[in-house]
């Protein structure tokens, strides 16, 4: 198959999702490999250099076994593979419910309008604060989701400024992520409550059922 319809994939798994609106369904991930970015609290650095050139066939070939209509296309960064509209419309004409998680640290405008977008925006303990853009914030949906990984106090002080800054206070579908094992649940819960934030706490599901653990 030619070139354009091959992507670098990391690993193909079936779990239980962990983050966002769906978390506890089982749930297909296609990770792809490769990221141009070096956030400091990355769980999945072996995504950066462990790939293998994959054709969207047989990507299908390997998902269709699973009971599943959810699929969470993740990496490394996804939108830093060239051909990865190709593979998210190939679900979609397969009737998948597919997500996309990515970094907002690339343009988003390319992923078609019926993939719901999982969109972090980097704070500063991840080292790649300075190249959030925040122009995608427009090209959101409302049904898409916006996350924050939260590392420390300043983390979620700068995260608060970013909500009223691009007047984000009464978006629904505003995650804070606290990062696994550094930030105490209640510390974070506490802030929140005590400003009346009008974003959700979010665990990393997964990681409290298998920990660490890779292609869980």
């Amino acid at each position: 198959m030619s070139d354009n319809f091959n992507i670098s994939i990391n690993e193909i798994f079936y779990s239980i999702q962990g983050e966002a609106k769906n978390t506890g369904k089982p749930t297909i991930f296609i990770r792809t490999a490769g990221c141009p970015f070096r956030c400091s609290y990355c769980d999945t650095e072996y995504a950066f250099s462990e790939g293998k050139k994959t054709s969207i066939d047989n990507i299908i070939s390997k998902i269709k076994i699973y009971n599943t209509k959810y699929i969470t296309v993740t990496g490394g960064e996804p939108l830093a593979q060239k051909n990865i509209v190709n593979l998210l419309n190939t679900l979609i004409e397969k009737s998948y419910k597919v997500s996309i998680e990515t970094s907002g640290l690339i343009d988003i405008s390319i992923i078609p309008n019926s993939v719901e977008i999982v969109m972090d925006i980097k704070t500063p303990s991840s080292n790649e604060d300075s190249k959030n853009i925040y122009n995608n914030l427009s090209i959101l949906k409302a049904t898409d989701v916006i996350k924050f990984v939260i590392g420390n106090k300043l983390d979620y002080e700068w995260s608060k400024d970013v909500i009223v800054k691009n007047n984000l206070s009464n978006t629904d579908n505003i995650y804070f992520s606290p990062v696994h094992e550094s930030l105490g649940l209640s510390d974070i819960a506490d802030w929140i409550l005590k400003d009346n934030l009008n974003v959700t706490l979010q665990l990393q599901l997964h990681k409290y059922i298998w920990g660490n653990e890779r292609g869980k």
